[in-house]
């Protein structure tokens, strides 16, 4: 698995932001090529979250999927829903087990040694409130959603990585 830079990442993120059809592209190869995260995502559990922070955790997954995919052109990122809840549930103990008070330094944890710390980055900056503009995500629903993407990254760069015989 090669390694995601945050150049890659913003090229992706413009180029879904700058193109109407490359964003309904994207979310259509999404829908046939990942049929477990996008089943995820419309899960019935999943109504804790507005239609806003779907959509918005919908655009960040496209970000993370077409930056993998662009940065690694000879695997494709894929899962399945059994190491997809695996890895989610860990990842929910691990911030749980935080006693750290702000959202941030709860985070600092996941960066120790993590392979992909651009994506890892990319989630967390997406999700921290900017002081000039009202997050679509929710103070309650933060933690989820980068449970939720950092699991994504999780799954699609592991199983990367042991496809092609990496660590």
């Amino acid at each position: 698995m090669e390694f995601v830079s945050e150049k890659i990442i913003d090229a992706v993120a413009l180029s879904l932001e700058d193109s109407a059809g490359a964003y309904e592209d994207a979310v259509e190869q999404l829908r046939e090529e990942q049929p477990v995260i996008l089943a995820y995502l419309f899960n019935e559990e999943l109504k804790i979250f507005t239609q806003g922070e779907k959509e918005y955790m919908l655009y960040l997954i496209l970000v993370i999927w077409q930056a993998i995919k662009t940065a690694n052109a000879e695997s494709q990122p894929s899962t399945s829903a059994d190491a997809f809840t695996a890895t989610e549930e860990k990842n929910w103990e691990i911030l749980q087990a935080q006693k750290k008070r702000s959202f941030r330094d709860k985070l600092d944890v996941f960066f120790d040694q993590y392979p992909q710390e651009d994506l890892l980055a990319f989630i967390e900056d997406a999700l921290v409130e900017d002081e000039e503009e009202e997050s679509v995500v929710t103070k309650e629903g933060r933690e989820a959603v980068f449970v939720i993407l950092k699991t994504v990254v999780d799954c699609w760069t592991q199983s990367s990585a042991a496809a092609s015989g990496a660590k």
